[in-house]
């Protein structure tokens, strides 16, 4: 992906820098608390190396690290960690025809590199999709490439200055407070868009699994995310099974 000449020279390569410039620094904070929060978690220093240079999810990082620490089974913190990043399915889903026609190993590392703030600044650059050309093909993925791989490195380079620095950091830097101010402004990046029916959806299952979540606060092992998880996402099926049984009604009707 980063070896193809025609994905570097191409101007979309530094348009993609430029946008994820703008939110590196918030990525660098959030990396960075995690990766202090990583070094003090209890595990042990090379397993925190390797999350920091392999996990790249950060919210999955921050749920799992806490199951870690309570020795919790490996089933949960597994659990934990999929419905956490169960969202970039979803992303999967929409990017695939974007990108379906790729060979697979490029496929796997924009994949890879494709992360909550690189997915809504591509998806905000390119809303109409691929056309079917070439040169709209190389154009979009060389904005991801540069996008996601200034993501990556920002985030790894601060994961691992967590890890390296973190008995060194002081704790009034308020770095969890800039790691919520992070995870809020991807939060509300993912609820904005121009569908009136998809901004609907995503502001149900917001509600949903903060108020669960709140409400399901007590259970033990850091559950109610999973709880949380779950109750949107079925709320949300159910609200589009009916809307789609309603809709299949109206056509029958006006058959008539």
């Amino acid at each position: 992906m980063f070896l193809r000449k025609a994905y570097r020279r191409h101007p979309a390569f530094l348009l993609g820098l430029r946008d994820m410039l703008g939110v590196a620094p918030g990525i660098a904070a959030w990396g960075l608390m995690t990766g202090v929060a990583m070094a003090k978690s209890g595990m042990g220093f090379s397993e925190c190396l390797l999350m920091a240079l392999v996990v790249f999810a950060g919210s999955a990082q921050l749920a799992a690290m806490p199951l870690f620490a309570a020795e919790a089974p490996m089933w949960v913190i597994l659990a934990t960690s999929f419905c956490v990043n169960l969202r970039f399915l979803v992303f999967s889903a929409h990017l695939r025809h974007y990108m379906m026609m790729l060979p697979r190993a490029e496929r796997l590392l924009s994949g890879y590199l494709t992360a909550d703030l690189s997915y809504v600044q591509f998806i905000r650059r390119f809303p109409e999709g691929p056309d079917g050309s070439r040169e709209k093909l190389v154009e979009q993925q060389a904005y991801l490439a540069a996008n996601g791989g200034l993501n990556w490195g920002t985030w790894v380079l601060s994961n691992l200055a967590g890890v390296l620095f973190a008995s060194w950091i002081p704790q009034h830097w308020g770095l969890g407070f800039a790691g919520m101010l992070g995870l809020m402004g991807v939060g509300l990046s993912l609820l904005s868009g121009q569908q009136h029916l998809g901004n609907s959806m995503r502001l149900i299952a917001a509600l949903a699994a903060g108020t669960v979540a709140v409400m399901a606060f007590s259970l033990p092992l850091k559950l109610n995310i999973v709880i949380a998880i779950i109750a949107a996402v079925a709320l949300c099926l159910l609200i589009e099974t009916r809307q789609g049984d309603a809709g299949i009604r109206r056509s029958s009707s006006w058959g008539r």
